[in-house]
């Protein structure tokens, strides 16, 4: 049975809002081992070097298991959940051993909440009842500014400009758990009113989970300059800096952004 993408991302959209994939891939007679190759980039090197076809998607060939799982790369790059690759593999690539092992409920449900938004980038509409934060489908990353001058120019062309603390509220949570420090510093307030700053800020850090975790990359606190526009009342964020010593031109723009003057 042959699933597109869209399909097969609805397939594994509905097994996980049930919580449990044990419903799906039945043991059959006729079931065989079979190695893992290089062209199957998703799963080689795993850890295992034998699957079991069928899957549990009912991939009845090796061509066809590689071919469907090759469209699931992009989702490993966006980092969505450190064990992602793992509950994958268990779908399209099956250790060979006596009988199929199922993901456990408590991996299903971890990677629907740090997945399912960027998986939404692909084409999958979650249902509204999983309230799952909404993911950025563009790939928002920390810049390193060329100059002092670039980064003005940046904060004129910008609706706001605020240099924050990002941390994360526990190690081994998902994407989505982050916080804002209660201190930050508005260089550009542009339509942001000073009582609805902080606020909107955590907003976006709830809603736009996977950005946020592109930019913290894999650290669990920091402090980042990041500017954007207001969208329909939220923020959007288009650039994102970290802030260190080593980073002077930021620094230095920083402080002279009072005094700058944009051109028109």
């Amino acid at each position: 049975m042959k699933h597109t993408s869209q399909q097969l991302l609805a397939l594994l959209g509905y097994l996980l809002v049930l919580g449990f994939l044990g419903v799906f891939g039945s043991y059959r007679s006729s079931s065989r081992c079979t190695h893992i190759p290089k062209s199957m980039a998703l799963c080689y090197d795993i850890g295992y070097t034998e699957m079991r076809l069928p899957n549990l998607l009912d991939h009845e060939t090796m061509a066809e298991a590689i071919q469907q799982s090759t469209s699931w790369l992009p989702l490993l790059a966006r980092e969505c959940h450190p064990d992602a690759r793992i509950f994958l593999c268990s779908l399209f690539a099956p250790i060979c051993l006596d009988r199929h092992i199922y993901p456990c409920r408590s991996l299903c449900e971890a990677i629907r909440s740090s997945c399912a938004p960027v998986m939404a980038c692909y084409g999958y509409p979650w249902p509204e009842i999983l309230n799952l934060p909404r993911a950025s489908c563009r790939d928002c990353e920390l810049e390193e500014p060329s100059s002092t001058k670039e980064i003005l120019e940046n904060f004129c062309t910008c609706d706001f400009a605020v240099k924050i603390r990002i941390s994360r509220k526990n190690k081994t949570s998902t994407i989505a758990d982050f916080e804002l420090d209660s201190k930050l510093e508005v260089l550009k307030h542009g339509p942001l009113l000073k009582t609805e700053t902080h606020p909107k800020l955590q907003q976006w850090l709830n809603l736009d989970a996977t950005c946020v975790h592109n930019i913290m990359r894999g650290t669990n606190s920091g402090v980042y300059v990041i500017s954007g526009e207001m969208q329909n009342g939220k923020i959007v964020v288009h650039r994102a800096y970290a802030w260190h010593k080593k980073n002077r031109n930021l620094q230095i723009a920083a402080r002279r952004w009072k005094h700058y003057k944009c051109r028109v």
